[in-house]
């Protein structure tokens, strides 16, 4: 993808390192911008700190187009980033707050799961848009989705070798589906593309990049903590659990609002095939992987759960950001411009 625009002082300088493809650089003033901005802001919505996350993050994904892949594992650059890191976490976690206790069997864990999945009462998106959702919001609906959707499994798969025994089969049968199951042309985010390129949007990574506001860069870089660091483990499988568990019904509200704008296939079949694959996913996610691993070692039961609370509490203010935009009559996007 092409690199982004900076949205402030501390995203200026690492931009501008990056693009410049000098690993000596002093990063003093890249920390002082940090450190101001982490003193002022909330971070989940600090458009300049999410934009560094993400940016850092993109460098062990498939990076930008003018930056040298040597930056990947540049002391300064992990050492900075450890910094943004431990504030986002804390910020995280003392959101999710006590998860009580962690029951001790697949069925117990999963049946903990679904209580959590349904158990959402913040505003529904899938709902707005099966019923009101003019084709403008649903492309801007697309779009803020397109940031994860467009490699949608590959932040879960940094997982698989840090996972063993049951949990391990089930969240690689999970990213087999994920991924196509082999078949060229049918991964989940070439679906999503070809959703996007049906209402006349680009479908390249990134291509919106501008235009995404930092909540929604938030809950992607919440991924991307979670699979990169394999402490977290736990975390980025209960994030895995609680998407497939709380993704068929929406999936069917949103294939039906793309009906209701007169769309069909292949427009709808991303939406379609979640509305299977997940009904399927929902229950491998919560007792083969979450209740598998809880079950082989107990004491990753806490991280499993706060992953699953986290993905609930993030999704839940993004819903919020969207639709009380909406509800305003403005757009939920940074800028138009981008999609003009």
């Amino acid at each position: 993808m092409k690199i982004p625009q900076p949205r402030g002082i501390a995203s200026s300088l690492l931009l501008e390192l990056l693009a410049g493809n000098d690993p000596s650089h002093d990063l003093q003033g890249l920390n002082d911008a940090a450190t101001e901005a982490l003193a002022a802001t909330d971070i989940l919505y600090a458009e300049d700190l999410q934009l560094c996350l993400f940016s850092l993050y993109e460098l062990h994904y498939g990076g930008f187009e003018t930056v040298s892949d040597n930056w990947e594992w540049h002391p300064g650059l992990l050492a900075f980033r450890a910094r943004l890191e431990a504030a986002f976490e804390t910020r995280l976690r003392e959101a999710v707050g006590d998860i009580g206790p962690i029951p001790d069997t697949a069925e117990q864990v999963a049946a903990k799961l679904f209580e959590l999945a349904n158990s959402a009462s913040g505003p529904s998106v899938s709902e707005f848009v099966s019923r009101h959702a003019s084709v403008e919001q649903v492309q801007e609906f697309l779009i803020q989705k397109s940031i994860y959707q467009l490699k949608e499994a590959d932040p879960h798969t940094w997982a698989i070798p840090r996972l063993s025994g049951r949990g391990k089969s089930a969240l690689v049968e999970i990213q087999f589906d994920e991924y196509g199951s082999g078949r060229p042309g049918a991964m989940h985010s070439e679906l999503f593309a070809k959703t996007m390129a049906g209402l006349d949007l680009n479908s390249e990574f990134g291509a919106y990049i501008d235009a995404i506001p930092a909540i929604t860069l938030a809950s992607v870089n919440m991924m991307s903590l979670f699979g990169l660091h394999r402490r977290m483990r736990g975390a980025i499988a209960g994030h895995l659990a609680i998407y497939e568990m709380t993704s068929s019904i929406p999936s069917s509200r949103y294939a039906r609002g793309l009906r209701r704008l007169g769309f069909g296939s292949p427009v709808t079949d991303y939406f379609d095939e979640h509305v299977e694959a997940d009904a399927v996913h929902e229950q491998i996610a919560g007792r083969d992987l979450a209740g598998g691993l809880i079950e082989a070692d107990p004491g990753i039961g806490a991280e499993i759960f706060f992953g699953a609370h986290a993905v609930c509490f993030i999704d839940d203010l993004l819903g919020r950001w969207q639709l009380d935009a909406w509800s305003q009559g403005h757009s939920s996007l940074r800028t138009q411009e981008a999609i003009k």
